[in-house]
C-alpha cells in the first residue's frame, strides 16, 4: 500500500529527547503481539503511581483520538525497541512530526508505514502553538511533496530519501511486497533442491 498522505488533527507532545522508555515502558513489553500496546503509550506520563491524571495531551478529550504526533527534537532516542512505534500506532498515531528523530525509531515507523517527518524548530514551534490553540485544526502531511500543511500555512518538510521511496512505492511494507510477488516466489522455491 502506498503512503502518499496522511490527514488529521494533531496532538501536541512537547518536549526534547522523548525517548523510547517514555513513550512505552518496558514492563509493558511482555507481550507475544503488539496488539494492545496503545493502551500503554506514554503511560507513566500520563499517570502518577496512584492512577490519577499527570494532564498528558494522550489523556486530553481536547486531542483525542488525532492521528498526528507532534515533537520536539530528537524523538524516539533510547533503545531501538520496535515496540514504541507499534504502541503509537495501536494508539491510532498514522503520522509524526517533529524536529529530529532517533534513526532507528524512523526506520520502525516507516516499516509501519508511518511516516516520521522533520520540520525546522521555529516551524515546529508555530505548528506545536497552533494545535494548541486550535485542537481540531487539520494537518495535511503530504509526503510526494515533502509539505506540511494547516490553516493557510505551509512549512518545507524532510524525511530520508529511502524512507519516503519506500512508503511511496509501498515497499515499506514488506509482507506485501512478498504477497505481490508470490508467483515469482513460488518458482524460485520450485529449483531449489531443499525446498522438493
Amino acid at each position: 500500500m502506498n503512503v502518499t498522505g496522511i490527514k488529521g488533527a494533531a496532538i501536541p507532545v512537547r518536549g526534547n529527547d522523548i525517548d523510547t522508555d517514555r513513550i512505552i515502558p518496558a514492563r509493558f513489553m511482555k507481550c507475544v503481539t503488539f496488539a494492545g500496546l496503545g493502551a500503554y503509550a506514554f503511560h507513566d506520563e500520563r499517570q502518577n503511581t496512584d492512577g490519577s491524571s499527570k494532564k498528558h495531551p494522550f489523556d486530553d478529550a481536547r486531542w483525542a483520538g488525532h492521528p498526528v504526533l507532534v515533537s520536539n527534537a530528537n524523538f524516539g532516542c533510547g533503545s531501538s525497541r520496535e515496540h514504541a512505534p507499534q504502541a503509537l500506532k495501536d494508539y491510532g498515531v498514522k503520522a509524526v512530526v517533529a524536529e529530529s528523530f532517533a534513526e532507528i525509531f524512523a526506520g520502525n515507523c516507516c516499516s509501519l508505514g508511518i511516516p516520521a517527518v522533520t520540520l525546522s524548530s521555529e516551524d515546529i514551534q508555530d505548528l506545536l502553538t497552533v494545535i494548541e490553540e486550535n485542537p481540531q485544526t487539520e494537518v495535511n502531511i503530504d509526503v510526494d511533496a515533502m509539505t506540511v500543511k494547516l490553516e493557510g500555512k505551509e512549512w518545507k518538510a524532510t524525511m530520508p530519501s529511502s524512507h519516503r521511496n519506500a512508503l511511496l512505492d509501498g515497499s515499506w511494507d514488506s509482507t506485501g511486497v512478498l504477497l505481490e510477488g508470490k508467483e515469482n516466489v513460488a518458482a524460485t522455491a520450485a529449483q531449489l533442491p531443499y525446498m522438493k
